[in-house]
């Protein structure tokens, strides 16, 4: 069913219940510590920090493990080492916290050196050794998603207990809740109609950057949408092997551009749709081959998609990057025949490739929501790539991408 909601909450339509969010996040985070065996968590990438306070931080403050971070014990509410004097606003407009928890955070990492980066990190090893013996729990292990040297100094020295806190959060994080699933819906909406605008504004003489200008832009006149990390380019010899960047490189009358909505962010739910156009002329029949076996790939695995299959299932697929392209190993390949997980981060669980997934798979569960992709290409010449978003639910997949989804989408 389509989002029969808009960007906007209000009080007359059920669209996103944002409280059911908050609750369910949370709630997932502490079964999963149970479920590991931890007294508490310290959260110090954004995904995580935001997963169980819900709170927004600034764009330069989520890129930075340690300018902020979280503590999430046994029976205690969240707290929340916010950046600076940010915490003001946190204790304002985040009322699910407790003001007393939002605090601000002793940081040292990509600041301070030497000395300094010593003195820091034992400031906030004893504001977390208080935090611990406060909630009862400074004897049982500490899950932690971000390590540097100066921490485990610290934390030896003071005989912490700490183990693996990425895995457990990965876990908690890889089932959406119906509210999640609907925002996912709105990002896939957003995906659409952004591909559908760039094939009504492309033509030849077009820089890639500049279609990246146009579409971050575009993007961000959408209410809600917080951020815009990558918006891939790649024309022409760019395309294959992919770039996954952009550059100046002015797009020829039938060029092959691919085009990538990587990670825009919209209520913290991230993306990834790419399409593959063909500027200013028709493909040729070597591009709609290409194309045509890219797409078999893509939409074989999507068909097999379902609960209870693995990702071995869905790589298995795939052919091999020695097979069709002739390389020493999948890892040459990475990212070309690609399945991941979104969420609040880029790469939520599952991760589907054949670098790890045939021979450690891992099941398909309803309320996953993962992009596939695929790709081929002429070394130099051009190359293809397309991507869908999709649902898992209890009997099948829901579609959250939809726009021109099998063919070359002809532009200028």
């Amino acid at each position: 069913m389509k989002e029969a909601f808009g960007v906007l909450a209000t009080d007359w339509r059920e669209g996103i219940n944002w409280q059911e969010v908050r609750e369910w996040r949370l709630r997932r985070a502490r079964e999963a510590m149970r479920r590991h065996g931890l007294g508490a968590m310290l959260l110090m990438y954004d995904e995580n920090i935001r997963y169980v306070t819900s709170t927004m931080t600034p764009g330069w403050n989520q890129l930075k493990p340690g300018l902020r971070y979280a503590v999430l014990t046994e029976g205690k509410e969240p707290i929340l080492y916010e950046q600076g004097d940010i915490g003001y606003h946190i204790r304002e407009h985040s009322p699910w916290i407790p003001k007393e928890n939002v605090r601000y955070s002793y940081a040292w990492i990509k600041g301070a050196a030497g000395p300094a980066s010593t003195a820091q990190v034992d400031k906030f090893t004893n504001a977390l050794m208080n935090d611990l013996e406060d909630a009862g729990v400074s004897d049982q292990p500490l899950g932690v998603d971000f390590m540097d040297l100066n921490m485990i100094r610290a934390f030896e020295e003071r005989g912490l207990n700490w183990v693996d806190g990425m895995t457990p959060m990965m876990e908690a994080r890889a089932i959406k809740s119906p509210n999640e699933q609907k925002a996912l819906q709105m990002v896939g909406s957003i995906c659409d109609v952004t591909h559908y605008e760039l094939t009504q504004w492309l033509k030849p003489g077009i820089t890639e950057n500049e279609v990246t200008a146009f579409t971050m832009e575009y993007l961000y006149n959408f209410p809600g949408m917080e951020n815009v990390e990558d918006v891939i380019v790649s024309s022409g010899p760019n395309a294959w092997p992919n770039w996954r960047n952009h550059g100046d490189r002015i797009i020829r009358p039938g060029d092959i551009v691919i085009i990538d909505l990587a990670a825009l962010t919209w209520n913290g739910f991230k993306s990834c749709v790419y399409r593959t156009y063909c500027v200013g002329g028709e493909p040729t029949d070597e591009h709609q081959q290409y194309y045509d076996l890219a797409s078999k790939w893509l939409w074989d695995s999507i068909e097999l998609v379902r609960p209870g299959v693995t990702t071995a299932d869905i790589a298995s697929v795939w052919p091999s990057a020695k097979e069709i392209w002739g390389y020493e190993e999948e890892d040459e390949a990475a990212a070309n025949l690609w399945g991941h997980g979104l969420g609040l981060a880029q790469y939520d669980q599952p991760v589907i490739s054949r670098i790890w997934s045939l021979d450690h798979p891992q099941e398909i569960q309803p309320g996953m929501v993962f992009a596939l992709e695929t790709q081929h290409g002429k070394l130099h010449e051009f190359g293809v790539r397309l991507e869908e978003m999709l649902t898992v639910t209890d009997t099948g997949i829901e579609m959250l991408s939809t726009y021109k989804s099998h063919e070359i989408i002809r532009a200028g």
